[in-house]
This record gives C-alpha cells, sequence and structure tokens, in this order.
C-alpha cells in the first residue's frame, strides 16, 4: 500500500505542476489576449482621430486651399438663341425723331431721289 501512495503522490505531484503550468500559460495568453485588444483600439482610435482631422481640414470648401477650380455655374437661359436681340440696334445710333424733316428716312429719301 505505501508503494501505491507514493505514486499516487507522484501522480498527485506530476498533476499539480501540470495544472499550474497550464494556469500559467492561460494567465499568459490572457495578458497576450488584453495586449492585443488594447493595441487594437489604440490603432482604433488613431485612424478615427486621423480621419476626423482630415474632415476638419477638408469639409469646408472655403477652407480648402488645395482645390482652385472653382468654377461659375451657368444660368439656364446663358445659351438661348435670340439673348439680347435688341442690344445690337444702341450701337446704331437710331433714334426717333418727331420731325419729318430731319427723319433718317427723309434724309435717305432725298438723297436718293434728289442728288
Amino acid at each position: 500500500m505505501a508503494k501505491r501512495n507514493e505514486e499516487f503522490d507522484e501522480h498527485d505531484d506530476e498533476s499539480d505542476d501540470d495544472t499550474a503550468e497550464l494556469l500559467a500559460e492561460l494567465q499568459a495568453i490572457k495578458k497576450e489576449r488584453r495586449e492585443e485588444e488594447i493595441r487594437q483600439e489604440a490603432e482604433k482610435k488613431a485612424e478615427e482621430e486621423k480621419i476626423r482631422n482630415e474632415h476638419l481640414l477638408t469639409g469646408n470648401p472655403l477652407l480648402n486651399y488645395q482645390t482652385q477650380s472653382y468654377k461659375v455655374k451657368r444660368r439656364w437661359d446663358d445659351d438661348v438663341v435670340f439673348k439680347n436681340c435688341a442690344k445690337g440696334d444702341d450701337n446704331k445710333g437710331q433714334h426717333f425723331i418727331n420731325d419729318t424733316i430731319r427723319s433718317e428716312f427723309h434724309k435717305k429719301f432725298m438723297s436718293k431721289y434728289i442728288k
């Protein structure tokens, strides 16, 4: 019976050693996982901060100095065919004259037939 107790004690000691090793390994794995989670959270926060800063710098087009290619929007009626037709008539200087002798028609008529 003494042999059995010695074997049992020896087996129990090995079992205790194995359990201690397993617990130590489990603690090491838990520690690594916590460190990994902390590292991932720090990376995520850094990325979010970077995106936030970029958005703050480029979000307002009035403060964005990189893009200077602003085009003025054209009006919907800029390409119509008969736009400002009356503007060309102003250059001739023809005005209505109430006096028939001084009118442009009378001057042309007289120069054509009386000359």
